[in-house]
């Protein structure tokens, strides 16, 4: 075969892939994502289904802006559980000719988040004892969790979160898994306060007996975290049929809490060699109980 008919045929195919890049934006009626912020708001958006893996992926690049900035796409891929040319396809479908051009909008969105950066570094220290290590990795992790709350609180729905639980006659605590003890504490504390609660621990498989009797009175706090494999979507999706308030804390726009719930707060939590931190779920809902209790006293 000719040099010039090779070189034809790359073009064509290159013509090819520039056109399904271009029908995929058209469809999704947006054009090419030119920042970080910029592809939050597309994905938060609704607009864009993705398949399992993408969707995983998605997931990863929402949840870790950070590691996607710093990382090699081989490095990337094997945090987020895909491979390489998963993270290719999820660029191009954004209108992106490879991973490396779209990894730009992660490093520009981190080259000032400096507390993240600095944690990354602490985590990544040597230290002569291998406890002391995965102590100062942990503890590194939680502060980058803290961090994001200080740089990105959103107020306004913490504030609706407050106003719907304290007016309700109930409070239905809900969370299973990773996301238990944080809401065995916030049932604790709730209950410390005087704020009368039901903390469901799905003990004996009775969860959804536990949610049998919740009226348009009441209100769910839920807690879940990525992969949502748990229990807690369909108590939630009990309590939506049954008009209750529901606030939540999730870790994405993709959790399937999101789309059940009055308002919901993103908290993510950073992990440190397969753990993460409960550190900032921990603090934002002791805010919200203390919320609470100072409301119902008003």
């Amino acid at each position: 075969m000719s040099g010039a008919r090779k070189s034809s045929e790359r073009s064509i195919a290159d013509e090819a892939a520039t056109r399904k890049r271009g029908r995929s934006l058209a469809a999704l009626g947006y054009t090419k994502p030119q920042t970080y912020e910029e592809l939050r708001a597309v994905l938060s958006s609704g607009t864009v289904h993705f398949p399992k893996r993408l969707r995983q992926v998605a997931i990863f690049l929402w949840q870790h802006p950070s590691d996607v900035a710093l990382g090699t796409i081989a490095q990337v891929a094997d945090q987020a559980g895909v491979q390489p040319s998963t993270l290719v396809r999820f660029a191009q479908i954004f209108g992106y000719a490879g991973f490396s051009d779209f990894q730009g909008l992660f490093k520009d969105h981190v080259k000032g988040s400096w507390p993240e950066g600095r944690a990354r570094e602490g985590q990544e220290r040597t230290e002569p004892n291998a406890n002391l290590h995965f102590l100062n990795g942990m503890v590194a992790a939680s502060q980058t969790s803290l961090g994001r709350i200080d740089n990105g609180f959103d107020i306004e729905s913490f504030e609706k979160m407050v106003e719907l639980l304290a007016a309700a006659d109930l409070i239905y605590v809900i969370g299973s898994k990773r996301a238990f003890p944080v809401t065995t504490y916030l049932s604790l504390t709730l209950s410390q306060q005087g704020v009368r609660n039901v903390l469901v621990d799905n003990v004996g498989s009775t969860a959804l007996d536990q949610v049998g009797c919740i009226g348009k009175r009441d209100a769910v706090l839920a807690v879940s975290f990525s992969p949502y494999n748990s229990i807690t979507p369909d108590l939630v999706a009990v309590a939506h049929e049954r008009k209750a308030r529901i606030v939540t804390i999730t870790d994405s726009t993709f959790s399937p809490l999101v789309k059940l719930s009055d308002t919901w707060l993103e908290v993510v939590e950073s992990d440190f060699a397969g753990f993460r931190s409960l550190a900032a779920s921990l603090a934002v809902g002791m805010a919200l109980v203390h919320g609470v209790a100072v409301r119902r006293t008003q």
